[in-house]
């Protein structure tokens, strides 16, 4: 069950200025999903840190609470920094008119970054044709790829440089940060290859787009199967989340 109102669209509206980081943390239909409980608790010590997740329905399957690893999506909800959990369905809650906010719209603007760990082989095929049939597809298809709508935002350094008084000089684009995660032997089909191509082609941060890849790595999947396609370690999203946002590590003092 959703943790949000139908009033969450204007509630978002509220907070895109509260002085917080915000965090879009998401998840598609992938066994790693198990893993969101240890991302968000260990980024817990942030206290000026704001993360709202979106679950597909998949994904909403690996919390339910059958092991203490897969809690439920209301224990979630109440862990700190949690602002709020989406489902489809919170999408259209009530009938839409003419001026009432739109949910994937509202998440856009709020997000200083949006994280999808786990992205599925299915959810990837999808971003990379551009389908939006789900909320967390449709506020990614939503994204502001150019920087002209939501507008660039300082980088960490360049945060760090304005605290200091200095001149701000380095802006970007809002980062989507996508982890992978499927059996390997969907990661090693020619498709995911295609698809993998145009992700850390022409819309990669390193080429001038938006999308940053965290690659599988290597091991015993859940399923049995030996070989690359599991999520990079959660450790490591959480220090990529930390630079991102200019947040102090988990290690720091």
């Amino acid at each position: 069950m959703a943790s949000t109102s139908t009033s969450a669209p204007a509630l978002l509206s509220q907070h895109v200025h509260d002085g917080k980081s915000h965090l879009l943390l998401c998840a598609s239909g992938s066994v790693a999903t198990i893993k969101i409980p240890n991302i968000i608790t260990a980024l817990s010590h942030h206290p000026r840190l704001s993360i709202r997740l979106i679950l597909t329905a998949p994904a909403a399957h690996f919390l339910a609470g059958q092991a203490a690893e897969q809690p439920t999506l209301s224990s979630i909800r109440d862990l700190p920094n949690v602002d709020g959990v989406y489902l489809d369905e919170d999408e259209w809650a009530e009938p839409w008119k003419r001026g009432g906010k739109i949910l994937h719209i509202e998440l856009r603007r709020w997000a200083d970054v949006m994280v999808v760990a786990p992205l599925s082989a299915n959810t990837l095929a999808k971003m990379a044709g551009g389908l939006c049939d789900n909320l967390l597809l449709s506020t990614m298809r939503a994204w502001d790829t150019t920087g002209l709508i939501d507008g660039l935002r300082a980088t960490p350094d360049a945060a760090a440089e304005q605290a200091d008084g200095r001149a701000v000089s380095v802006t970007a684009r809002k980062v989507i940060v996508v982890a992978p995660a499927m059996n390997t032997a969907m990661w090693s089909h020619p498709v995911t290859k295609q698809h993998m191509k145009l992700l850390e082609g022409e819309w990669n941060v390193e080429n001038g787009g938006w999308i940053q890849i965290l690659r599988p790595v290597e091991k015993e999947l859940a399923c049995g199967d030996t070989g690359s396609g599991a999520m990079a370690d959660w450790k490591s999203i959480v220090k990529v989340i930390e630079e991102g946002l200019g947040l102090k590590s988990s290690g720091s003092t």
